[in-house]
């Protein structure tokens, strides 16, 4: 197993086999510029230090200065070959057997900070964010809440990818806070709506994928293409406001209830670093979906993915849910192809999210409506001195993902953030 100079205890998301990026600014120099990274253990790895010492030289990204900037784009716009090559060139100079790095005490002074030393950004340019509705669980016990059990399924869901497009400009990285929206809320007693803070404030527990190099207008991304154009994965959680979304989405969809945040992790985890974890698709797919959905080896990731509650900064924190992206029906693979097929053009860094992701179990459901049972069964947290139907203001949620491999991990570290009170 490949071993780094640097040392990465066992229970660290980020070896030598990750290697995700980021986007980040050193907090000991304010007036910094953001610049790209690699989380490598408890440190990050400045490329751009790298790329100046001519570690990068005679490789495609070479005097291009993609390392200085402050996202991923032109990075993830140079395609799958430049990012196999530079993870190749990162992973070599980081192998405990190889001296460049590893003996060069200048550049290793200039080129490492310590994780905590830093302050992370959001990874990309999102020109364009899609959520998906891609779990079938969470699809059924949804419906099941809101229409009953014998129409928990709409008559489209088994036949496509059901997808809406969100709001880009509120997505924020871990560590954002997020305060409580307004909106108009219809009481099931009341003949007309009222205006003010979300009551039913809730989380859900995603995943999405960034896209690396896009497509041109009305040229669809075949299926058995789709992953050549996705960069790396990161972990979502699409706050939602269930009473102003129950009122608004009709006939249209989510639009308050959703628009007012979106977090997302600040670590990119390369579709490389999770392949050996690829497991076939866990749910037989009826009926078969159309030609342009089919592939011939339909998979999924094994991750495994937990949600934490926390009352106040200085409480211990409460795992409330766990799941796995092997819940999903859809695959990224059917998303993406379903997304252009009708010639929509993706772009390098539009986010792509899974919507819920729940399992079959009850405490593997990805949201509090689910949790709850929209609110008949409220979580018990905090050896029973705290109740939740619903999030509260001062409630933390932490969510967090990774692969186990072989004495190692793949993580996705976390992504986190705070209710705040609605302004007034």
């Amino acid at each position: 197993m490949a071993c780094s100079f640097i040392k990465v205890d066992a229970d660290s998301h980020f070896p030598i086999q990750n290697l995700p990026y980021g986007v980040f600014r050193p907090l000991r120099h304010p007036g910094c510029m953001p610049r790209i990274g690699v989380a490598i253990g408890d440190y990050v790895l400045d490329l751009e230090v790298l790329d100046k010492a001519g570690c990068f030289d005679h490789s495609r990204v070479s005097g291009k200065g993609v390392f200085a900037q402050s996202s991923l784009n032109a990075f993830m716009a140079m395609g799958r070959d430049v990012w196999r090559e530079v993870r190749s060139i990162i992973s070599r100079l980081l192998d405990s057997n190889e001296p460049t790095l590893r003996d060069n005490f200048p550049l290793r002074s200039t080129a490492f900070y310590r994780q905590r030393d830093v302050e992370m950004l959001l990874p990309a340019e999102i020109g364009d964010y899609t959520d998906f509705y891609a779990s079938k669980t969470h699809a059924v016990n949804v419906g099941t809440l809101f229409r009953g059990k014998e129409q928990a399924l709409m008559p489209n869901w088994l036949h496509l990818p059901v997808g809406y497009h969100g709001r880009a400009s509120s997505i924020v990285i871990s560590g954002t806070n997020v305060r409580r929206p307004c909106g108009q809320i219809k009481p099931q007693d009341s003949a007309v709506p009222t205006f003010g803070p979300s009551i039913q404030l809730d989380f859900e527990l995603e995943m999405g994928w960034l896209i690396g190099t896009g497509n041109k207008l009305g040229e669809p991304i075949p299926i058995g293409e789709a992953e050549q154009h996705l960069f790396g994965l990161v972990l979502v959680n699409d706050w939602s406001a269930r009473d102003i979304q129950a009122w608004e989405y009709q006939p249209l969809g989510p639009f308050l209830g959703k628009n007012f945040a979106t977090s997302i992790s600040p670590w990119v985890v390369p579709i490389e670093a999770i392949a050996p974890f690829r497991v076939p698709a866990a749910t037989l797919q009826e009926p078969n979906p159309l030609p342009y959905l089919q592939h011939r080896t339909m998979s999924s990731f094994d991750i495994q993915l937990e949600v934490y509650w926390q009352q106040a900064t200085n409480a211990s924190r409460e795992r409330i849910t766990a799941s796995n992206y092997s819940n999903l029906y859809w695959t990224i693979e059917q998303q993406v192809a379903h997304h252009t097929v009708g010639g929509c053009n993706l772009r390098p860094g539009d986010l792509l999210a899974s919507g819920t992701i729940s399992g079959p179990a009850k405490d593997s459901r990805g949201c509090m409506l689910e949790l709850t049972w929209r609110g008949t069964e409220p979580l018990r947290l905090n050896n029973d001195q705290e109740k939740r139907t619903w999030l509260a203001d001062g409630d933390r949620i932490t969510m967090t993902g990774w692969c186990q491999g072989d004495g190692y991990k793949i993580g996705f570290g976390e992504v986190t953030g705070m209710v705040l009170p609605a302004a007034r």
